[in-house]
């Protein structure tokens, strides 16, 4: 019998679901290939809700309980689905010495949101890192996957609306 015989059905019809399965078919099913299992969903998309974790959970046969684990550790995955635009936040300590909570500060200050939050019209989402690995260029922040070093808040601000104009364009 092959595994595919076997693979549990998709939560939904989604054709998308073919990337995701095609990630896992890479690994042979293998439960040490659940974070990229993981970041192939939220790649597909844009997050990892509950009957996606179960999917994978089944497919891998991992409990959901792992699944979840793994996905609420690591910043890197998200609950929830995003803005269009994401800004994270470096505060590790080489950023946040060099004024990384400012960046945030303002940002939060702007677009009237907190941490992990979206602005109400879905254009942007406001993440925290405890670090990114680019000390050398505190502050940092990193904008639609673009890592924005030694940024004053205002230049961040530039950086954001910029992205934000350029979606509006399109």
């Amino acid at each position: 019998m092959s595994i595919s015989a076997t693979l549990p059905r998709p939560p939904t019809d989604d054709k998308r679901w073919k990337i995701v399965e095609t990630t896992m078919r890479r690994n042979d099913f293998q439960p040490d290939a659940l974070i990229e299992s993981l970041h192939s969903v939220q790649q597909t998309f844009g997050f990892l809700d509950i009957p996606s974790m179960r999917w994978v959970a089944a497919a891998l046969k991992v409990p959901l309980s792992k699944v979840y684990g793994v996905a609420t550790f690591y910043h890197f995955f998200t609950l929830k689905p995003q803005g269009k635009h994401v800004c994270v936040v470096c505060l590790g300590t080489a950023c946040y010495i060099k004024g990384g909570r400012r960046l945030f500060d303002e940002v939060r200050n702007r677009y009237a949101i907190s941490e992990g939050q979206t602005t109400k019209d879905g254009q942007l989402s406001l993440l925290v890192a405890r670090c990114i690995g680019a000390c050398g260029l505190a502050p940092t922040a990193v904008v639609d996957g673009k890592v924005l070093g030694k940024r004053s808040p205002t230049e961040l601000l530039s950086a954001l609306d910029e992205a934000l104009e350029r979606k509006q364009e399109s």
